[in-house]
């Protein structure tokens, strides 16, 4: 299967469908931070989508999440046109010519600016002891059943530290949710 990760450049979940067999490509506007020499285009994904010329099974999404998530929202007002930037993005996302999709976003104004999530999940229920409600909007996917619920609930990405790299440290997917996305979507 054809699988193309959009705004990753960690490359966990591209390499938890790598592992897998699939023929999986992550793209991002950064680099990729992964050793491995797993492939990872770098440029706006929306190119990747309506102008190549592969034809994708499956996009998994994460599009950036400053002007969307609730966690910003004391900002918006001074950020009008850049948030309506970002939901035209989650928009052209979701209306992606493939026919499976995914698109993760933490809780924010895209549940009434567009629909409410499928489901919402967290780190705990897939082998990591921390809280992160993550929202799924899905398309032509099951919702994820967990697959190894913990105990310990700890907010680490909410108490992160303050930093340059914040953001990429609040954004990376964590294994156990990339390894379930790979099993069960793959």
């Amino acid at each position: 299967m054809r699988v193309l990760v959009a705004c990753e450049f960690s490359g966990i979940v591209r390499d938890a469908f790598a592992a897998r067999g699939h023929d999986a490509w992550s793209c991002d506007l950064l680099p990729t931070e992964t050793k491995k020499l797993s492939p990872h285009f770098i440029c706006d994904v929306l190119e990747i989508i309506h102008h190549g010329s592969t034809k994708w099974d499956l996009m998994i999404a994460f599009p950036p999440c400053t002007h969307l998530a609730v966690s910003g929202a004391r900002w918006f007002k001074d950020k009008l046109t850049e948030q309506q930037q970002a939901i035209a993005f989650f928009m052209a996302l979701v209306e992606a010519p493939i026919e499976r999709i995914a698109i993760e976003n933490p809780i924010g104004i895209m549940s009434t600016r567009y629909r409410k999530p499928d489901q919402i999940i967290q780190p705990w229920q897939f082998g990591h002891g921390e809280t992160k409600a993550t929202c799924l909007w899905l398309k032509g996917l099951p919702n994820l059943v967990p697959t190894d619920i913990v105990s310990g609930r700890t907010p680490r990405v909410h108490h992160a530290s303050p930093g340059p790299d914040r953001w990429k440290e609040r954004s990376r997917t964590l294994p156990g949710i990339a390894k379930a996305m790979a099993e069960q979507w793959g």
